[in-house]
């Protein structure tokens, strides 16, 4: 669990889920010096109660993507701009799985439409014609 919150220091001190850095089983497993399948028993049905909330250790592992200026960041934060767009869409004249891939681009996330999907539905949001 220490090697989590020195990985994820920045969620731990400000709360803010899009600060979870990318992070795989691998990570942890390389700098505790245990194997994969060690760490990925330990944090499974295991949870953390924080100032925030009480979160699965999984929670704090995310994939990672790359910016185009090359920075990696997590799929949280991508989630994130994603959700804060169809909330803020207009409800008349939602925004289709296209329109937000080409506001991620623009905000210099390379991303393709289908990834945009799967995020949405992941996120429990129904498509564009179904949000009217």
């Amino acid at each position: 669990m220490q090697t989590i919150m020195d990985y994820q220091k920045t969620f731990f001190q400000t709360g803010d889920e899009t600060c979870i850095k990318p992070m795989i089983l691998k990570d942890i497993a390389d700098k505790i010096e245990m194997d994969i399948s060690t760490v990925s028993r330990v944090v499974s049905s295991k949870y953390v109660l924080t100032p925030y909330g009480m979160y699965s250790l999984k929670f704090f592992f995310s994939e990672s993507m790359q910016k185009n200026d090359g920075e990696e960041v997590s799929s949280r934060e991508i989630k994130k701009i994603l959700s804060d767009a169809i909330e803020s869409e207009d409800k008349q004249k939602p925004l289709t799985d296209e329109m937000l891939c080409e506001i991620l681009n623009k905000k210099g996330y390379n991303i393709a439409r289908r990834t945009v999907a799967k995020y949405r539905e992941q996120l429990g949001i129904p498509v564009a014609r179904m949000r009217k």
